[in-house]
């Protein structure tokens, strides 16, 4: 049973990583709900300043900044994290998803605050070899995304979130959405992918499948979690499952682009990104298409998202809506 039986009743959260795509969206969706919300993070912003929400400087992992946060809040949306392909990044990304975590549940635990709903990612559950659409039922694909840096510490970070939170009697619930689309993607730390293939940067199509879910729709469940969602429970959220063919596709014809054409068998795509990566980075510069990207999308991340309909309200918009203010609000950066 939940702790915030009334979803409509006035609350203070604090939004860790409240700078971030999801975590603006968050706080426009709290604050138009009518809570007090309070955002920790590193740098400013001029869409939370403009919402109102209250701006704590510091990260999860350092000071004592942590602590003001948490300071009379009700519950704890945490969203800190970082996003990268670079396998140089691991130890980075692994301090900051499974210390950081951690450090937020003792303080929450000492502040005595009793509920956290934790951002994952649709990779710690569906991501497969196959055509498979996956839900919360299947295991973690600990094989598969070993070499992912990334994926591999959201595994981590999520099994410590669920044994911690019940060592110290906080509710953990999970939202785990796929690729987040849409505007406002500041950092294009979801959308740069996107904005390569309006660049024509994408040299070859990939062979597998994804998902992807309006950042807005995320944002809106990902509220409603703190409330209806049902502590250790995750919560799969995503639009369309497409080939990348028809997702490359799509996205050509909303932006007016030539998608690639070019396909390549598996072996070889690697191989070709592998040796690509190599040689600019030898340059000393940044490669057009790395080899753990290539990797990614060779495979299926299909997932279903009855879940998180049934008991978050979950809806995804039409695709093509998103596809289009994704390409709109890109194009406003390529054009200036």
């Amino acid at each position: 049973m939940s702790l915030h039986p009334n979803h409509t009743t006035p609350r203070t959260y604090l939004v860790t990583g409240a700078t971030g795509f999801l975590g603006e969206h968050l706080c426009r969706v709290l604050v138009e709900q009518g809570h007090t919300v309070r955002g920790l993070a590193r740098s400013r912003s001029s869409v939370l300043a403009e919402l109102g929400v209250e701006h704590v400087r510091g990260d999860v992992l350092d000071g004592p900044e942590l602590d003001t946060a948490l300071k009379n809040v009700d519950g704890v949306f945490h969203l800190a994290g970082a996003v990268s392909r670079d396998p140089d990044d691991a130890q980075r990304m692994m301090r900051l998803h499974v210390d950081g975590t951690r450090r937020v549940l003792e303080r929450m635990a000492a502040a005595g605050i009793k509920r956290m709903v934790l951002a994952s990612t649709s990779g710690t559950i569906g991501v497969s070899k196959d055509e498979a659409i996956l839900d919360e039922t299947a295991p973690y694909p600990e094989q598969i995304v070993a070499g992912w840096p990334y994926y591999a510490s959201k595994i981590y970070q999520e099994r410590l979130a669920f044994e911690h939170g019940t060592k110290h009697g906080i509710e953990v619930v999970a939202v785990n959405p796929t690729l987040l689309l849409g505007p406002g993607d500041r950092r294009l730390s979801s959308t740069g992918d996107v904005r390569k293939l309006m660049q024509g940067k994408v040299p070859v199509l990939p062979s597998g499948g994804m998902s992807f879910v309006d950042v807005r729709d995320a944002a809106l469940a990902t509220a409603t979690a703190m409330t209806k969602g049902r502590p250790g429970e995750r919560y799969l959220m995503g639009g369309p499952n497409w080939t990348m063919k028809e997702f490359f596709g799509r996205v050509g014809r909303v932006a007016n682009v030539q998608p690639p054409r070019l396909k390549l068998p598996s072996r070889l795509n690697k191989w070709g990104a592998s040796l690509l990566e190599e040689l600019y980075r030898h340059r000393g510069k940044e490669p057009p298409v790395d080899r753990i990207s290539v990797e990614m999308a060779e495979h299926y991340w299909w997932i279903d998202s009855s879940k998180a309909e049934r008991e978050l309200g979950f809806e995804a918009r039409d695709p093509q809506l998103t596809l289009v203010d994704t390409v709109d609000y890109l194009r406003q950066g390529i054009d200036a």
